[in-house]
């Protein structure tokens, strides 16, 4: 059965092209595009590829309610700069999964999302950084890793160059990821992922 999938956004939506662009690869199909902004490009993204969307703002239970509705088996957050309720990662325990531009657990937590990741990375200097697709649970950047992969930095000046290096990463890593879970090939024992072949 193929399973059906939510994605919740901010911004431009450039994760959700690359979904859109490899639906036919996921197993799955993009249901719904949720935002908590108005004007976030990533809805007219949705809109073109006939993909229905919705703006909500602090609404747990119409989020809720929506994706019941759809009967949504993966809430996909890519560029999502909202906390995401207690009352929906309970509802949908290890249905969730989030893109985060840096190797957790580095580089994570509270305010740490988009270029102020990328900036924290510069200011340290570090050489090498990367990419990560997690479950999401009531921890900010704690739930289970699923995938990882990481880059050379040490040839780039800017934060913004590295925003984009590691943007390329997640662009593979997060269609990997959503394929695994929707072929039934994610396994999670005591906090680890497994994903089987």
């Amino acid at each position: 059965m193929v399973k059906k999938i939510a994605v919740f956004l901010s911004g431009g939506g450039s994760n959700l092209q690359v979904l859109i662009d490899k639906q036919e690869n996921l197993h799955g199909q993009i249901v719904l595009v949720v935002s908590n902004r108005q004007n976030a490009y990533g809805l007219t993204r949705a809109e073109k590829a006939n993909i229905e969307t919705a703006v909500i703002v602090n609404d747990d239970q119409a989020i809720l309610e929506l994706l019941r509705k759809k009967e949504v088996n993966l809430v996909v957050l890519a560029g999502y700069l909202a906390i995401v309720s207690s009352h929906l990662i309970a509802a949908y325990q290890n249905k969730i999964i989030n893109i985060h531009p840096s190797l957790l657990p580095s580089f994570s937590g509270r305010g740490a999302y988009g270029i102020h990741v990328h900036k924290q990375v510069w200011q340290r200097g570090v050489k090498i950084t990367g990419a990560t697709v997690h479950f999401v649970n009531e921890g900010i950047d704690e739930g289970p890793i699923i995938m990882q992969e990481a880059c050379d930095i040490s040839d780039l000046q800017t934060p913004e160059e590295i925003q984009q290096r590691v943007l390329q990463l997640e662009h593979v890593i997060l269609p990997k990821a959503i394929q695994a879970f929707c072929e039934n090939r994610i396994e999670i024992k005591k906090g680890k992922v497994r994903i089987h072949e």
